[in-house]
């Protein structure tokens, strides 16, 4: 989605700039243009998120694509990227914990469930894998939304981003290992917590 201005707000606009009497004019019209955006952001979040937690990859990608589109749109103006970063307070609008628990969840989430939820009354819910071009576009995304919103890197990091993020890029291919260095350096940017390295426990060294 791309955010632009209302037609009708630029004529009332120009107007106002022509007249110092009418100031209230502009003030009504400049709060119902935040209040248009706001919605619009709102909206395409809520869309683009729906989408990006879809049990099929393919309708994830779509999501994701949507979002990334989005987040580049977001950027272009200061009054955009202040109601992103407020949108992102409200938790199910927040981007960074739907990345983690969909296309970029680990191999113990995919893992095969037990007798016990085999049998269960409840239906099985199956999630096709992420797929190569889903996990680049999703950390394109993280990357995105780090640049724009200090938060989320504390979202990441709550998340475990940085243990995420380096299984990639041992794991991955040269696709997603681009992405993910770029990934990398936005959740660390201004970052204490996510600069932090990761402690890796040693095993004992065998007795002579």
């Amino acid at each position: 989605m791309y955010l632009k201005k209302a037609l009708w707000s630029e004529g009332l606009i120009s107007e106002d700039d022509e007249s110092s009497s009418s100031t209230a004019v502009s003030e009504l019209v400049s709060s119902l243009n935040k209040q248009r955006l706001y919605r619009e952001i709102t909206l395409a979040l809520r869309t683009g998120l729906r989408d990006a937690r879809a049990e099929f990859s393919f309708l994830r990608v779509r999501g994701l694509r949507n979002l990334l589109k989005f987040l580049r749109s977001v950027a272009e103006s200061e009054s955009t990227i202040s109601l992103f970063s407020h949108s992102q307070s409200i938790p199910e609008l927040q981007v960074v914990p739907i990345l983690f628990q969909n296309s970029l969840r680990t191999s113990i989430n995919d893992s095969v469930p037990n007798l016990d939820s085999i049998f269960t009354v409840e239906p099985l819910k199956i999630t096709s894998p992420s797929t190569d071009t889903e996990v680049a576009l999703a950390l394109r995304v993280l990357e995105g939304c780090c640049l724009l919103h200090r938060e989320s890197t504390e979202f990441a990091h709550k998340l475990k981003a940085i243990e995420v993020l380096m299984d990639i890029l041992s794991s991955r291919g040269v696709l997603e290992r681009a992405a993910c260095l770029d990934a990398l350096v936005s959740i660390m940017l201004d970052s204490s917590p996510n600069q932090m390295p990761t402690e890796v426990p040693h095993s004992p060294s065998p007795s002579p």
